[in-house]
């Protein structure tokens, strides 16, 4: 690329500022739709093609007694509006730099106190499980939030599967580390790789998922392709992106946030309108493309469904 001064350059060879704005949008998109493409190959066949509803007018298949009854977040929002530190930490960095990941071949490797230890690829990852539609909501702690339709199945079915011994009491995630692949990992923001865990219990609650899609399609990459959990009554940092390793051990294993601020994020990170963060209050929330906040819920809304696996724990120590 050859650069010029200013004052050498001819008013005809300067791009207009609206078609600069315009390629720039378009290359975001045409990014997020390859990443997306390059997934459709080893998905079950019971996932819809990708774009193959639109997402204006989806519906899930199976409509289930957990789903939110709110307004869904418009698919565009979804996937223009993210936190993924691998990739930048302005909302729009995922968006703009994720289509540098390269989710074939993927591999996820399980490990620690478990009767099945292996390395599965994805495709076997996948294999025998039924996609469930999960319309769940989605509450990051800076105060905003999504009503996201994952695609996915239980976290507890595959545990079954691997079988842990009772040793196992937390389950322990990790995401790819590739630096060259995730520029977001060639900073000091985070230690990496991220790392993320789970009590035994809230792993095998039936409100977690490990999803591999959204609104009837495969995931993009900056939502934390080509699988990653969904926890959905806990902030949105706890639901792990791009998994390559799941651990069953026996202490509480460390978590990403945690390691850098452990005065502000706590192991269980569940949403509590009564506990704030030490910068900001937690009892508000923004949804994405409201004006209005509206009132976080405990828990996110899911008391009746998880409420029960804290009984008797101060939850403001235990945050």
């Amino acid at each position: 690329m050859i650069v010029k001064k200013q004052n050498d350059i001819p008013p005809s060879e300067i791009t207009p500022e609206e078609l600069y704005n315009s390629r720039r949008i378009f290359m975001k998109r045409a990014a997020t739709m390859a990443g997306a493409a390059a997934a459709l190959n080893f998905l079950p066949k019971n996932i819809p093609s990708l774009f193959a509803q639109d997402a204006n007018s989806w519906k899930p298949s199976h409509p289930s007694s957990f789903d939110a009854t709110e307004e869904l977040t418009p698919f565009k929002d979804i996937a223009s509006y993210n936190n993924f530190y691998e990739f930048g930490v302005d909302k729009d960095d995922p968006a703009q730099y994720a289509g540098t990941l390269k989710t074939q071949p993927w591999s996820v490797a399980v490990e620690g106190h478990v009767k099945k230890p292996t390395v599965y690829q994805l495709e076997d990852v996948l294999k025998g499980e039924t996609m469930e539609d999960r319309i769940y909501r989605h509450r990051c702690v800076e105060g905003w939030s999504m009503v996201i339709p994952w695609l996915g199945f239980p976290l507890s079915d595959f545990i079954k599967r691997v079988e842990p011994t009772s040793k196992a009491n937390y389950v322990a995630f990790e995401t790819k580390f590739a630096p060259e692949q995730m520029p977001g990992q060639q900073t000091s923001v985070l230690q990496w790789p991220y790392v993320e865990g789970l009590r035994m219990d809230e792993a095998m609650n039936p409100l977690t998922l490990l999803a591999v899609g959204l609104y009837g399609k495969t995931l993009p990459n900056q939502d934390g392709a080509p699988i990653r959990l969904v926890v959905p009554w806990k902030y949105g940092f706890k639901s792990i992106k791009s998994i390559v390793k799941i651990s069953f051990v026996e202490d509480q294993p460390p978590t990403s946030w945690n390691l850098a601020a452990p005065h502000e994020y706590g192991f269980y990170s569940n949403v509590n309108p009564h506990v704030d963060h030490p910068r900001w209050s937690q009892a508000y929330e923004r949804r994405i493309g409201d004006f209005f906040k509206r009132k976080t819920l405990m828990f996110n809304g899911y008391s009746d469904q998880v409420a029960s696996l804290y009984s008797g724990m101060d939850l403001k120590k235990y945050f």
